[in-house]
């Protein structure tokens, strides 16, 4: 059982190790070379794209104003028009996007539920009615808000360095709010300025989250839609750029804040969905990542080792520890070595998420829209938020997980959400 722990040890260092080198790409040439490209000048306004802003609402009264009003306040010179689907509502969502002078289509259907099939009605919906009219697709959440330069920011990116697809940073208008949206605002940022940041620096590509994405109208037509309808849509829809040879671009300047779970039971009932979707897309796209890797492909490697979860490894290895701890209860052997394994896994664990949070909360404390004292208790409890994902992947193994909706209720403004920052 030991060498079984040790080997499993070994595949877990060499295959999330290079993450620990992607810490210090801000600090090497190649990244300088980077950022003095992106604050070139932004190219001319005749050229900018035309954007059709996607926005997949199910019962998004509260907050859906809000986010309209953060693209009204948006500094883009080029065409920008917010398209809504309200989505099996059964509250003023439609309504209240058509006054905020949003384009609204409204949908029913109980059997095909969930934000991939409510995006591809809304895309063949505005094939309809407004053909050719776009050049792409800004893809946000309710819940968002935009920085004033959002979509200035992304249309740069795109025109400047030829994406086709592009995502942003995203921070969280809820921080402070508890140790759970902490959490998982802290692994959202951790996804943008530790991977994402340095994928695109070393010309590997990026993935996309959920929200705040760009997408060409070309990689729409070729996909015929939005054909992406498991629990992570996001990582099938990304999965299936990299295995083609697509790279997804990464824009640090494009802010985007959103709304994180504030309650312990939210959050699992969401990161389970998020596990059991890691899984379908292995399923799905699994052996054409590997054979992209097998190729030589890191962004496939990268990938891959992203959708398979760490916690995976991690869980066979303590449940090897725990195995060889009930043989040694039996026997009536010795307990301190089994006892001691476990300890230093769970220790080294805690540890190395510790460090990967830290290196986080001092890159982004600036940024990041909370006060001191919740910012550095947050980072005590980012790894027992962490290591919650260990049960959760058992859970997610054995249980049915369908997709539910999430309620949000923070309406909050930019004004907001910077007094908060300062």
């Amino acid at each position: 059982m030991r060498a079984a722990g040790a080997v499993l040890g070994a595949v877990f260092f060499l295959c999330y190790a290079y993450q620990f080198f992607y810490l210090i790409v801000p600090l090497l040439p190649v990244y300088r070379r980077r950022r003095r490209r992106e604050r070139e000048e932004i190219p001319p306004d005749t050229g900018a794209l035309r954007f059709a802003v996607l926005i997949a609402a199910r019962n998004e009264a509260a907050v859906i104003g809000q986010l309209l009003d953060s693209l009204t306040a948006q500094d883009y010179r080029g065409a920008l028009t917010a398209c809504v689907v309200a989505d099996n509502c059964t509250d003023d969502t439609a309504p209240v996007a058509r006054a905020r002078g949003a384009w609204v289509c409204e949908r029913f259907d109980r059997r095909q539920v969930g934000k991939g099939y409510a995006l591809d009605f809304l895309l063949r919906q505005l094939d309809e009615a407004m053909p050719d009219a776009f050049d792409a697709y800004l893809i946000l959440d309710a819940d968002n808000l935009l920085e004033p330069d959002y979509v200035t920011q992304i249309d740069r990116t795109m025109r400047r360095d030829g994406y086709a697809v592009v995502t942003g940073y995203r921070a969280s208008k809820n921080f402070g709010d508890s140790w759970v949206s902490a959490g998982n605002a802290l692994c959202f940022l951790r996804e943008c300025q530790q991977l994402d940041r340095a994928r695109a620096a070393l010309g590997v590509s990026c993935t996309v989250s959920g929200t705040g994405f760009a997408v060409s109208r070309a990689v729409i037509e070729r996909l015929g839609g939005w054909p992406f309808h498991c629990l992570t849509e996001d990582a099938e829809f990304s999965a299936r750029m990299i295995a083609a040879g697509e790279t997804i671009g990464y824009c640090a300047d494009a802010v985007l804040y959103d709304e994180q779970p504030v309650r312990f039971s939210l959050s699992c009932r969401q990161r389970l969905r998020w596990i059991r979707g890691y899984f379908q897309v292995l399923r799905s796209c699994g052996w054409p990542l590997v054979c992209g890797a097998a190729r030589g492909s890191f962004s496939c490697f990268d990938l891959l080792c992203s959708i398979f979860p760490a916690f995976a490894v991690s869980l066979l290895t303590l449940a090897i520890d725990a195995a060889e701890l009930i043989v040694r209860l039996v026997s009536g052997a010795s307990l301190l070595p089994p006892i001691a394994a476990l300890g230093t896994g769970l220790l080294g664990l805690y540890a190395t998420v510790l460090l990967l949070g830290a290196a986080v909360l001092l890159s982004e404390w600036r940024r990041i829209a909370a006060p001191a004292g919740k910012k550095l208790m947050s980072l005590l409890t980012f790894p027992v938020f962490m290591l919650s994902y260990i049960p959760l992947a058992v859970i997610a193994l054995f249980c049915r997980v369908e997709w539910r909706p999430i309620a949000h209720t923070r309406a909050l403004t930019l004004d907001t959400v910077g007094r908060v920052r300062k």
